[in-house]
């Protein structure tokens, strides 16, 4: 096997171990939020408004996560650095 099917290979599994393990933790982020948030409004319904807004920034902030393991996970596989450099080492030779 070559050095490119091998960063292939590896950078194909990172990804989709990027993606895996990166949507776990803020789906259960969200899912707990608003648990929380619909615990507190069923206590407290005069406080709607602040509860629902907060409850937005919150979950904004959880899913920006998911949202950087996709990035991450697209430039492995679309714009991956590590190609370029075993390309200059190949013309080298």
């Amino acid at each position: 096997m070559d050095s490119m099917t091998i960063i292939a290979i590896a950078s194909i599994i990172t990804a989709g171990l990027t993606i895996a393990i990166g949507s776990i933790g803020p789906a259960l982020g969200e899912g707990r939020a608003v648990a929380t948030a619909l615990s507190s409004l069923a206590q407290q319904p005069d406080s709607a408004a602040t509860i629902t807004r907060t409850l937005f920034v919150g979950l904004a902030m959880i899913e920006s996560i998911a949202i950087y393991c996709f990035v991450v996970s697209m430039i492995l596989l679309f714009a991956n650095p590590f190609w370029n450099h075993v390309i200059a080492l190949a013309a080298g030779k």
